[in-house]
């Protein structure tokens, strides 16, 4: 499509694509929505990005991110039959981190049907400079029916600059206001009274005694108390946490992730290109239908008891009971990035001692290799965390993501990245509980 063109669009599940180029020096990217009535926000709530996923109504969710051979996509899941009759636009937008969009090459929206996989829009955006923010696109609603518009407007000023343009109030820090200077306190004073010059005045005749009425009591009058202040909203937070080599670890207690739900997301797709030892394998896998990856938790509470969640053997753990972690599904392709979660309970998190989250491979593959898997960690409160995992250069079935430690005082998460090498006979969970010390018996099992 060309800047400025439409196309109407159907009133389905659509999913957007925010795509570009990898390499090096490219900045990461990200894509978020903002629903307008009259050209702005009514709420920080209509504001959908990683940091606010999921819009009240479920029209609008931010799906998360994709690495294939180079292209990386970041995608917006939009359901127009329950966008609100109030809103009129969904403005599409992309931030950049860590740099401009004159480095992001190849950047472009599309629009496909979420069931059937077709598209239905594309707009390939080019001649971007110092631009961190775009707004690439927008889905507008004329008498009944809607239609996407390929925009092409840039921001100097990052998501921040976009997203105050249309109405949020975002979280920036600010200096603490220094006091106006107080008045000098009041001290008894030891001078003498200066010299009166007023003329005193003359003596008069006292009047008569007037007439002692009857007391009479009145009771003071009822003062309702205040009304408390309203309270304010709480403006939204641009901040990401994204853990690499240099700097694996960060604070949940410090990013605010002290309460509610902590879902943990893996996302993972074959490699278009392979290299090296693992070529066949990666084109076995490429090949391959049934590529099942297992997403799976070792746990072990401050009571000391110990043990897993995992599909395998139906494990799926309680949310609101120990071990307060619970796996939402199984998730058999990895082509749906809400498929498969861990949720773990934060509400819990004095009752953890520590956590580990793995993946295994299931069936569909003999090796991580040329696969390219992300982990993201958003808690319900606070920043969400994620990494990529390095390519396995080693023939893995098993890889420690992530563990997630409580110190008494903080709970902290460490970025694992760890591929890990059954020897013979020996299961996955076997190999990574005798990596990490975990001590437990180990039977058989299906799913």
């Amino acid at each position: 499509m060309p800047k400025g063109s439409n196309v109407p669009v159907p009133t389905t599940g659509l999913r957007v694509e925010l795509g570009w180029r990898s390499g090096h020096g490219v900045p990461d990217a990200d894509a978020s929505a903002l629903l307008l009535a009259s050209g702005k926000v009514r709420s920080d709530n209509d504001f959908v990005f990683y940091n606010q996923p999921v819009h009240s109504s479920g029209a609008v969710r931010h799906e998360g991110k994709r690495n294939a051979g180079g292209q990386v996509s970041d995608t917006l899941l939009v359901d127009l039959a329950r966008v609100e009759p109030a809103i009129e636009t969904v403005v599409l937008a992309a931030s950049s981190d860590g740099g401009t969009f004159g480095q992001v090459p190849g950047l472009y929206i599309r629009v496909l049907d979420a069931q059937q996989g077709t598209e239905v829009a594309r707009f390939d955006s080019e001649g971007a400079t110092v631009e961190t923010a775009f707004v690439l696109g927008e889905f507008y609603r004329r008498q009944g029916a809607w239609k996407f518009r390929a925009v092409g407007q840039g921001y100097s000023s990052g998501l921040e600059g976009l997203a105050t343009d249309f109405g949020i109030t975002v979280d920036e820090p600010q200096q603490a206001a220094q006091p106006a200077p107080s008045a000098a306190p009041s001290t008894p004073s030891t001078a003498p009274p200066a010299p009166s010059t007023t003329r005193p005045a003359q003596p008069m005749a006292p009047p008569p005694p007037a007439p002692v009425a009857p007391p009479v009591t009145v009771a003071p009058p009822v003062t309702p108390p205040p009304a408390p202040p309203a309270q304010p909203t709480a403006p939204v937070r641009l901040t990401k946490v994204t853990l690499t080599k240099e700097a694996p670890s960060v604070s949940l207690t410090k990013q605010g992730g002290t309460s509610g739900a902590l879902r943990v997301n893996l996302n993972w797709q074959v490699r278009k290109q392979f290299s090296g030892w693992g070529s066949k394998l990666g084109r076995a896998v490429a090949m391959h239908a049934d590529l099942d990856l297992d997403l799976c938790a070792l746990y072990e509470l401050s009571d000391g008891s110990k043990g897993v969640v995992q599909a395998l053997g139906n494990a799926y753990g309680a949310l609101h009971q120990p071990p307060y972690i619970h796996l939402d599904g199984d998730d058999r392709t990895g082509a749906v990035a809400s498929g498969e979660n861990l949720t773990i309970s934060l509400d819990h998190q004095q009752a953890f001692r520590r956590i580990l989250i793995f993946v295994t491979i299931y069936e569909g593959a003999r090796s991580f290799a040329d696969l390219h898997a992300t982990v993201t960690l958003q808690p319900l409160h606070g920043a969400p965390v994620d990494f990529s995992l390095d390519e396995c250069t080693v023939p893995s079935t098993v890889c420690a993501l992530a563990l997630i430690t409580n110190t008494g005082s903080d709970l902290v998460v460490q970025r694992e990245a760890r591929y890990l090498v059954p020897e013979r006979g020996v299961s996955p969970q076997r190999t990574v509980d005798y990596a990490y010390g975990w001590g437990m018996n180990w039977t058989p099992g299906r799913k």
